[in-house]
């Protein structure tokens, strides 16, 4: 041990590793041949991990595959990891060799110097032997995505859909009787009601709800018992099913042995389907957040048919301006969702025979996914969504205006005359109204009955 450094040796030979670090030389080696990007696996991949060590440790001793002593000291390491103790041990870069097998190697050298210091024997427990005992890299790494993903989707995704669902719901009803301009191509078209609108929202994140929690179930078969290609070499036949069963009652969520542990090692279907539910919240988050920034445009030259909180100044030059920072974060936030999807889609290709050999950037952009559209779906209810009023005012104004209104001409002097009017009244800056009665194509109460706005909000035809 010289300068802070302690010599430990691997196949390869001895490597220095920091004298304070729990890792050891394998992890020491993919430090120093990773230095990539910073970025590190983050705390629900790290607790997985350790959860399936756990899990793993405590299955082997029922087993008789650990010795007791052993086996409850590496129980005890790997809850100690599970719960945070031990992040900062966890020192590997996403980008790394393919198979996560140098973070594997970072988990089982932290839990076995752990376990020998809970132990009070310096080196009692080995790394490979202990920690990794009828395990491979090629089943833990996939394990841990899917037991780290369906946590977070659960956890943390849905109940942050729901939340901005129904608030979006509320809106919808609050809002139901405001008849304003539909538009389609951004243009001028028949009238809505602004809670159809908020009600179309709603809808969309009840399908994304549905979505995600079909995702979720594709993530319940787990590739832990195949070992290095899937056939379960060097492990015990009930190993499996028994460790996925603590796993499910640590967890309290549902996980169970794969079904064919070559689909569950060489694919990564689950993760690519998980991924395109994500993709579709995405575009979701993307048309409402781009509809209530242009909704809420102006205030005296753009729509201003809603008023959004003002939550911070919005220019450094311009005083008083407020600008729909929480729209365009929220665009931003699906617009890294989607680089995230096509991530993921080229990993998932990447199953060559018998193992995928794209997982830790494929583990990464997954759940970095699931954690942005969790935080932003709250952040965009608190901060926006609930304080959304609407202004009637200007959307009577600008549904007065609105040239399309002469579609509801059509049954009573047809489309072509209805087009001619709508024409006219653009030319002239007038309502449709005011040209139908110059022309005197219609009597008063036809036109009543024609331009009763709230009934072009509804199906059906008028009595002619």
């Amino acid at each position: 041990m010289t300068d802070g450094y302690r010599v430990e040796r691997d196949s390869l030979g001895e490597v220095q590793v920091p004298d304070d670090a729990l890792y050891g030389a394998q992890t020491q080696r993919a430090v120093e041949n990773f230095p990539i990007s910073g970025q590190r696996f983050g705390r629900g991949f790290i607790q997985a991990l350790a959860l399936i060590k756990k899990v793993a440790a405590r299955t082997n001793k029922e087993l008789n595959n650990l010795e007791a002593g052993i086996a409850d000291a590496v129980v005890e390491a790997a809850g100690e990891v599970a719960e945070g103790k031990w992040d900062d041990e966890f020192v590997l870069d996403i980008y790394q060799t393919g198979s996560g097998t140098s973070t594997n190697m970072n988990a089982n050298e932290v839990m076995a110097r752990r376990a020998s210091q809970i132990l009070g024997k310096d080196g009692g427990v080995h790394p490979n032997d202990h920690v990794n005992f009828g395990q491979s890299s090629n089943d833990v790494i996939p394990s841990a995505i899917h037991v780290s993903a369906r946590v977070a989707l659960e956890r943390d995704l849905l109940p942050a859909l729901i939340h901005l669902r129904n608030a979006l719901s509320a809106k919808a009803v609050a809002f139901d009787h405001i008849v304003k301009s539909g538009r389609t191509h951004l243009m001028d078209a028949t009238p809505v009601r602004l809670g159809q609108q908020f009600g179309g929202y709603s809808q969309q994140l009840t399908k994304g709800i549905d979505r995600v929690s079909r995702a979720s179930k594709e993530l319940i078969e787990l590739a832990l018992g195949g070992t290095a290609v899937g056939t379960g070499i060097n492990t015990h036949p009930e190993f499996a099913a028994r460790a996925i069963a603590f796993l499910s009652e640590e967890l309290e969520l549902e996980f169970r042995e794969a079904e064919d542990h070559f689909e569950a090692q060489a694919a990564k279907d689950g993760v690519v389907s998980t991924a395109g539910a994500l993709n579709t919240i995405a575009t979701s988050f993307f048309k409402i957040a781009d509809d209530v920034r242009w909704l809420a445009s102006g205030p005296t030259s753009g729509l201003h048919e809603i008023r959004i909180p003002a939550i911070q100044p919005g220019s450094s030059i311009m005083p008083g301006k407020v600008n729909p920072v929480m729209s365009e974060a929220m665009m931003m936030v699906a617009a890294r969702v989607m680089g995230n999807h096509t991530t993921v889609t080229i990993a998932g290709q990447r199953g060559n025979f018998e193992l995928n050999v794209m997982m830790p950037v494929m583990a990464h952009a997954l759940l970095e996914s699931i954690t942005l559209l969790a935080n932003m779906a709250r952040t965009f209810t608190d901060r926006c969504v609930l304080g959304i009023e609407a202004n009637e005012e200007r959307a009577k104004e600008l549904l007065e205006k609105n040239p399309a209104i002469a579609t509801a001409l059509n049954p009573y002097i047809g489309y072509d005359e209805a087009a001619n009017v709508a024409k006219e009244a653009a030319q002239k800056g007038l309502s449709v109204r005011d040209i139908v009665e110059r022309r005197g194509l219609l009597s008063a109460a036809a036109l009543d009955t024609a331009f009763d706005v709230r009934s072009m909000t509804k199906p059906g035809l008028p009595d002619t």
